[in-house]
């Protein structure tokens, strides 16, 4: 699956054109390499996200094409995340 719809079906970042704009950008990196939106993620990949001077490093542990928003928190698992970003995500 590609990153920015990765990004929006998780909902890490709600809207898949402001996750495009962050892959874009430079701000996401899977297993510590930058990457673009067009990237294909698969499980396992760990992959870290800078808003500013925040950062969320997550691990992703499924892909799907769907997800209702009740089970979109089960696509990945958070290994850091700043206060800021996890209080935005609630």
């Amino acid at each position: 699956m590609r990153l920015d719809k990765y990004l929006k079906v998780s909902r890490i970042i709600k809207r898949r054109t402001v996750a495009k704009e962050a892959c874009d950008g430079g701000r996401v990196t899977i297993n510590g390499k930058a990457a673009k939106a067009g990237a294909e993620v698969k499980e396992g990949d760990v992959m870290e996200i800078r808003f500013g001077n925040r950062v969320g490093r997550y691990q992703i542990t499924d892909v799907r094409e769907v997800a209702r928003k009740e089970n979109a928190a089960e696509m990945y698992k958070v290994l850091e995340e700043s206060p800021e970003i996890a209080a935005e995500r609630n």
